[in-house]
């Protein structure tokens, strides 16, 4: 369902809708993320810029305090 202020943000877009520019800027950027996504789907991302993946949490090593 809608709240209110998801309708007064509509209203207020229909008013005054974003310019040209915005739309062709925000098409842009995501045509330019599904191209990257779609390279990288294909095995055609080259290796060195690939991330690492990393663990989520690192466990604390004990500490030996008798050694």
């Amino acid at each position: 369902m809608l709240d209110p202020r998801r309708l007064m943000r509509a209203k207020l877009w229909a008013r005054r809708p974003p310019s040209m520019r915005m739309v062709k800027l925000v098409f842009g950027a995501i045509a330019l993320a599904a191209l990257v996504l779609g390279i990288d789907y294909f095995g055609l991302w080259p290796d060195w810029a690939q991330a690492d993946r990393v663990p989520r949490r690192l466990t604390p090593q004990p500490i030996n305090a008798g050694s």
